[in-house]
């Protein structure tokens, strides 16, 4: 029989994995328990039917399977020290906080199974893209848990715990780069005559469907993007004013910014992120 999930903050990234938790029907909405200071968090709960609390100590009492820290990073320690106050239910702690390191946590949580997870705001319609981490007491049962729930609402993919840095370059910080995108995409159709809600809904639509081409056919982008790039057409063209105007190169810098960014955040020198990532 499944067993109860527990949520210490029931904001929006932790309110998008409860419910796509119960939309894949993994758990029923009576068994996702969750606290949150903030009133309208706890109502909001309440009304899909979650169990929703002030208290960190009741979720903690009351989540057997998992429990996830899906507070700001600041308050991360305060609801460790609420977890460890409380008697251990056996749960994994599943911490959502950005540049979170899984030996902060597991110093803030002695003797605890932890996993650290990079998830990104896609995660609000069911498309996450998910980095996760084991930590030193993790086994391969909470491997197993930790992924189906992250599946859930997308896709996840465990990476070593230094590489959840370049996971939040990618897909942690991406939606932003690819919103930029759509937004200037869709700046070039109104420049062409395009009115704007028609030019918005076509780059949008454009960059979904040529995501699920790379998803479905498996093929690389270059072959994809040279399937369409016929000699001295169109679509070269603007492959062209693109290359002329660093668009490539300005995407690997983001990424790179973005994973150096990341970590700094976790407390990496500026010296070591040279050193050892050449960043």
């Amino acid at each position: 029989m499944a067993s109860n999930l527990g949520f210490i903050g029931a904001g929006m990234m932790a309110s998008s994995l409860a419910d796509g938790i119960v939309a894949k029907k993994i758990r029923t909405a009576d068994q996702i328990h969750c606290s949150d200071i903030y009133p309208p968090a706890r109502e909001s709960a309440a009304k899909k039917g979650y169990r929703a609390t002030e208290s960190n100590a009741e979720v903690c009492a009351n989540s057997d399977d998992a429990i996830f820290l899906a507070v700001k990073p600041n308050c991360i320690l305060g609801a460790c020290e609420d977890i460890m106050a409380a008697k251990d239910s056996g749960a994994v702690i599943v911490s959502i906080a950005a540049g979170v390191t899984l030996d902060t946590l597991e110093n803030a949580l002695p003797g605890r199974r932890v996993v650290r997870v990079m998830p990104n705001t896609p995660c609000l319609v069911g498309e996450a893209a998910c980095g996760f981490s084991l930590g030193k007491h993790a086994t391969d049962d909470d491997r197993v848990l930790v992924k189906s729930l992250l599946d859930a609402v997308g896709v996840s993919m465990e990476v070593g715990e230094t590489l959840l840095n370049a996971v939040t370059g990618v897909s942690g910080s991406g939606p932003a780069y690819v919103f930029q995108f759509i937004e200037a995409l869709s700046d070039g159709g109104v420049r062409a005559g395009l009115p704007r809600n028609v030019a918005t809904m076509l780059a949008a639509q454009t960059v979904k469907g040529a995501a699920e081409m790379v998803l479905k056919t498996g093929k690389h982008p270059g072959e994809l993007k040279d399937a369409v790039t016929s000699p001295g057409g169109t679509t070269i063209a603007g492959v062209e004013a693109l290359e002329k105007g660093g668009f490539r190169a300005a995407t690997i810098s983001a990424v790179t910014s973005a994973t150096r960014r990341s970590m700094q955040l976790g407390g990496t020198s500026n010296d070591e992120i040279q050193s050892k990532f050449g960043l």
